[in-house]
């Protein structure tokens, strides 16, 4: 997320970092290199100009001066400023109305209205434990209800379902009385999108607005789309009072533009970013955190959270347990913690709330990416039990069978007993004295050029 303004911006703070003095020749290079690294990541133009500014002023005041390291002190100035340009904290839905509350969903087609829909509808039932009714009025792509009704089925909400033939307020005032006989706590109403803002679709969505009153009006923008998105929020905003900005694809968005101009541009908080295709690949938007990944310093927060949420806490006690007793890592203990690390989003989404980590995540990324977890548990499951418990039993011709069923190479198989051998070389080191600092001395021969994993 955001790897080339991550880049240049980390560039930028790191020629000042070290700095015992700042010169008014030091800050104006840094800032020269910060607006180019800003406008390189398509952020829109009037968001740059009111950025330097205020890095520049707070930049040549007693605070970054003063300073016993002003190198630090610059950093965390431009740290503060990107936060403020997000919104500075972040900002939850308002849901605090007679049931169902009425949630609003706007975008152009394309941006990934339908999908976040299906991603609020489960965020809200797992986090908040709501009781969820989603309907489409998209009677312009009767497809567009298809999906809808498919991911209501995969994130278990209740579906009203609305057909081509009616008229978007008529299915919105339905569905509202649908939603009250079910006891749903909040009705989500997905609309239709263009290809471009025209005038006859904001009448209509104007019209439709003003029938059901919903608390909040989400505006779905492909993070993508660069300082654009800033643009259509805002001419979405002028014709409808929106609450609040869900970005999508902000996971492939290497520039940032959007995530750095909505906010300002809108004067609307960016409320949740899409991180993949999943549907639980929704993030509440926190500035602070992003400003954090942004500069390189990690979101270990988020992490902590996501570990809390998505790790099989049954699982991860048996193993404590195990390595706490020195028993013996097996390959299934193996295949557990590469099935953690996907739940996880793999190590380059572990990494990538890793703060510093920045140079070696896509390195990370291609080593063990999904595709790569996948083959290794391809491999662990062509095994045995005996096998599993085993691996020294694995000889040529059990190589050649798992092999065979896995759709892998011989030289896959050893480079997974290669990597299970230097594991658990690391979990023999956290039973000894100075546990985690031996395994973490460790970690290195873990990743290449060292044993390497299979690819």
């Amino acid at each position: 997320m955001f790897d080339n303004l991550t880049n240049r911006l980390t560039g930028a703070m790191r020629k000042v970092s070290g700095k015992a003095k700042l010169s008014d020749d030091n800050i104006k290079s840094t800032l020269r290199e910060v607006r180019k690294a800003l406008l390189e990541a398509d952020v829109a133009l009037p968001v740059v100009k009111a950025f330097i500014e205020q890095v520049r002023k707070r930049a040549v005041g007693q605070e970054v001066k003063r300073s016993l390291s002003p190198g630090q002190a610059l950093i965390k100035v431009v740290q503060n400023e990107l936060e403020n340009v997000m919104g500075e904290k972040s900002e939850d839905l308002n849901l605090a109305t007679q049931p169902p509350a009425v949630i609003l969903v706007a975008g152009l087609q394309g941006a990934g209205k339908t999908t976040s829909v299906g991603k609020l509808a489960r965020f809200l039932k797992e986090r908040h434990n709501k009781k969820v009714t989603v309907v489409s009025a998209d009677v312009y792509r009767p497809a567009a209800i298809k999906q809808l009704e498919t991911l209501a089925a995969e994130v278990e909400a209740d579906f009203f379902p609305s057909s081509a033939d009616q008229k978007p307020i008529d299915i919105a005032n339905a569905a509202i009385e649908h939603a009250k006989l079910k006891y749903s706590d909040v009705l989500i109403l997905d609309t239709a999108g263009r290809l471009h803002v025209d005038e006859d679709m904001m009448d209509e969505i104007k019209v439709l607005h003003a029938a059901v009153d919903p608390i909040e009006t989400l505006f779905v923008v492909d993070a993508m789309t660069g300082q654009d998105a800033a643009n259509t929020a805002k001419a979405f905003n002028d014709a409808l009072p929106l609450t609040g900005v869900v970005l999508t694809k902000a996971d492939g968005d290497s520039r940032g533009g959007a995530a750095l101009s909505v906010r300002h541009i809108t004067g609307k908080p960016i409320k949740f970013m899409g991180m993949g295709e999943k549907t639980d690949a929704l993030e509440p938007f926190y500035p602070d955190r992003v400003a954090s990944r942004i500069l390189d310093m990690g979101d270990v927060l988020s992490l902590i959270e996501e570990a809390e949420r998505k790790i099989d806490k049954d699982k991860a006690e048996k193993f404590a347990n195990k390595v706490k007793k020195g028993k013996k890592f097996d390959l299934q203990d193996f295949r557990d913690q590469l099935q953690q690390m996907q739940n996880m989003g793999g190590l380059a989404g572990v990494m990538s709330k890793l703060p510093g980590m920045s140079q070696v995540q896509n390195a990370a990324a291609e080593q063990m990416g999904d595709k790569t977890l996948k083959q290794m548990d391809a491999m662990i499951s062509s095994m045995t039990p005996k096998e599993r418990r085993n691996p020294d039993l694995i000889d040529n011709s059990r190589k050649r069978r798992i092999s065979a069923g896995s759709g892998t190479e011989i030289q896959d198989i050893n480079r997974l007993l290669k990597q299970h051998k230097q594991m658990q070389k690391m979990m023999k080191k956290m039973t000894k004295k100075g546990g985690m600092a031996n395994m973490m001395r460790g970690m290195g021969n873990m990743m290449p050029p060292g044993g390497g994993f299979p690819r």
